[in-house]
């Protein structure tokens, strides 16, 4: 009997042993087949170590034994668990299949924006800005009938238009933009409404695509999760409705938001400017925290400076009413060694100061003429324009974020600057900005044409931003770049002596930090010769200077 059990309990583990041996073939048959696409199946081959002749050990590449992200479905379904009824709209997709599983879905109805529609109607170079604002200036970009659609949706998801596919290219498609707004506006119109305990409802925004959705729009602080091709947002409400409040475009200019409906919403706001690799600015810092706070501003300053800034020159800067941050300064990757640009980047440094809601950057050659404490009333990215579709980063109000500030140094690296510089890079993430006035930034640049324009500046600037040579690096007697033939485009005594008003001023303390060295005393009289000898017709060459900084 015993002898039976023994040769039962063999049969029982002969069979297993083949099933195992069965099953643990099929595995690896199956996990070839899967791997065989794999773009590093080939090359795990390649590395693989041989046993024997014909069997080979396959190296599974690393990131295919990471845990998969979850899908988009799965992820908001435990978000969502327990509410009886969850509503979900469709934009520019009607593949919602897999959202019925988690409620009832809608296909939300826009007629597409026309494709010969082009960026440069929506930032044109010039507008007239005597227009009030919500005149008949931009084109349309067309949108859903909303009142079908308020406050309906829990998720909004859309997929992502990429424009032509290329690169950066798409990052100028009216299309693009337009599904951005039209998924914006969905969001803040289903979670601001009809809440009756006052709070904000809780709506996601959900982009499906090889193309991520609008930094402009989208805040990556609202990200709460990514995948290979989807990005979910639960985002800020009251932040995004600021920007669905704005134009479709600089075609017009930015309206406060105040004057839209919007509350005055209490922030932390601060006026910053950045020193780096050199002292050359200084003055010029000096001179702008004066003029702010000489226009009675109750906004904190606050000045960015590298390790070349010295010790006295910070105590100077101090005095002059600037809260001093050390920085590590940041290479333009695209600028040549040793050029002008060559560390602007360092401006990036300002959305790491996150002790702030809202700051309005300025360059530190500029002057306030006016209090401007009313254009913190914007939300990011707000600037005056510059050329063509462009705006010019000399003054700008941002949001600080450290999640934008990674975002901005990964693609510093990919997003080539048309200049090299800042200005260049920040145009080609920011594509969609708002038109602040020009008289916020008023390029002190004068066409040959318009000669009488350099002395009769417009009524009513807010600041003057001096191209060409500084002020401080002239005699305060009149503009030096009269004196060279290249740069006589910037010249105007008018702007010059607006600048000179500020300094006398300011406190008589601060004034030495504003000398003349030998060196530029030197350039000065070289460059007079030199016009002299030309024979400008201006004639400034003539002046007698009394400027007591001649004397170092």
């Amino acid at each position: 009997m015993s002898s039976k059990l023994y040769d039962l309990r063999l049969v029982f583990f002969t069979i297993a042993l083949i099933s195992l041996s069965l099953s643990l073939s099929i595995l690896v048959l199956t996990s070839t087949l899967q791997l065989k696409d794999h773009p590093s199946f080939t090359r795990s081959i390649q590395n693989a170590s041989p046993v024997g002749k014909s069997n080979w050990v396959i190296k599974i590449p690393v990131e295919r034994r990471k845990k998969r992200h979850s899908t988009p479905v799965e992820f908001l379904a435990k978000e969502f668990k327990g509410r009886i009824e969850t509503k979900i709209g469709l934009v520019n997709t009607d593949e919602g299949e897999e959202w019925e599983a988690l409620g009832e879905t809608s296909l939300v109805y826009f007629d597409r924006v026309p494709e010969q529609r082009r960026w440069e109607e929506f930032f044109p170079e010039w507008i007239d800005e005597k227009e009030k604002w919500g005149s008949p200036t931009c084109p349309e970009i067309p949108m859903p009938v909303f009142g079908v659609y308020d406050d309906q949706f829990d998720i909004v998801v859309s997929s992502v238009p990429c424009g032509n596919g290329m690169g950066r290219e798409g990052a100028r498609d009216v299309f693009r933009l337009q599904v951005n707004l039209v998924v914006a506006n969905l969001v803040v119109r289903s979670g601001l409404k009809n809440n009756d305990d006052g709070g904000d409802r809780a709506v996601f925004a959900v982009f499906i695509g090889s193309c991520e959705p609008m930094l402009e729009i989208f805040r990556c602080d609202d990200l709460v999760m990514q995948g290979d091709n989807f990005w979910i947002y639960k985002p800020d409400l009251r932040r995004l409705k600021q920007n669905v409040l704005m134009p479709v475009g600089s075609c017009q200019l930015a309206p406060p938001l105040v004057n839209q409906g919007e509350e005055n919403i209490k922030s932390r706001q601060a006026y910053v400017t950045v020193l780096h690799s050199s002292e050359a600015y200084v003055c010029g810092a000096i001179i702008l925290a004066q003029s702010i706070i000489q226009s009675n501003s109750t906004k904190d300053l606050v000045l960015l400076a590298d390790e070349t800034i010295t010790k006295t020159s910070r105590r100077a800067l101090m005095t002059a009413g600037w809260k001093i941050k050390q920085i590590k300064r940041i290479r333009s990757p695209n600028a040549r060694r040793n050029a002008y640009n060559e560390w602007n980047y360092s401006k990036l440094r300002i959305w790491q100061l996150t002790e702030y809601d809202k700051i309005i950057f300025i360059d530190s050659d500029l002057v306030a003429l006016r209090n401007i404490d009313e254009f913190f009333r914007y939300p990011q990215l707000s600037a005056v324009g510059n050329d063509q579709v462009l705006f010019n980063s000399g003054i700008m109000l941002i949001e600080p974020s450290e999640c934008t500030f990674r975002k901005l140094m990964e693609r510093k690296q990919n997003v080539v600057s048309y200049n090299g510089g800042d200005q260049g890079f920040l145009n080609e993430v920011f594509t969609w900005w708002h038109r602040w006035p020009s008289t916020l930034n008023y390029l002190k640049v004068f066409e040959e044409t318009k000669s009488s324009e350099r002395e009769k500046l417009p009524e009513s600037l807010y600041a003057i931003h001096y191209l060409g040579l500084k002020p401080w690096m002239c005699y305060r007697d009149y503009d030096c770049n009269w004196d060279m033939r290249k740069r006589r485009i910037f010249a105007s005594d008018s702007a010059h002596r607006k600048w000179w008003q500020v300094f006398d001023a300011m406190p008589k303390r601060l004034r030495p930090y504003c000398s003349l060295t030998k060196k530029m005393d030197a350039r000065i009289n070289k460059w007079r010769e030199r016009a002299k000898n030309a024979s400008f017709p201006d004639g400034h060459w003539k002046i007698k200077v009394k400027d007591p900084r001649q004397h170092h």
